[in-house]
């Protein structure tokens, strides 16, 4: 019997469309239809004027890095394989912020401001396997 995957999202039906979308290589927000708030990560209602009118949106996927911390110790599994790894927290184009992972850079190239763009890493263990956002330099 394998270990369970705590660091792998629970879907619900809620969340599914942002899982599904997440599958196709697509990353999804959410927007209030009362006053224009894009948001993320997804609530069923608006975290500006608490509406419940609020949407899925499809984001371009460009973002700013915001800030990040280079993670070289992680003693809980899956994340000691992945060390080192860069957390970050990203402005998306749209607005939001995400906390996420920078990949495919080196530490000496991080640059607050730097350009970024998602992409999709597939993690087995999940039924279906999950892909979780991530985002790498323009």
């Amino acid at each position: 019997m394998s270990a369970a995957r705590f660091d792998l999202p629970e879907t619900d039906a809620f969340t599914r469309p942002y899982w599904d979308a997440a599958a196709e290589g697509r990353l999804l927000i959410r927007r209030c239809a009362a006053c224009s708030l894009a948001h993320h990560y997804p609530r069923e209602f608006c975290p500006g004027c608490w509406s419940e009118d609020v949407r899925w949106e499809e984001a371009s996927g460009r973002a700013v890095l915001y800030t990040w911390s280079v993670v070289h110790l992680n003693d809980l599994p899956p994340f000691g394989d992945r060390v080192p790894y860069t957390a970050a927290v990203v402005d998306l184009a749209e607005g939001p912020r995400m906390m996420t992972e920078i990949v495919d850079c080196p530490e000496r190239e991080l640059r607050i401001g730097m350009p970024l763009r998602a992409r999709f890493r597939t993690e087995p263990g999940g039924e279906p396997p999950v892909a979780v956002p991530v985002f790498r330099p323009c």
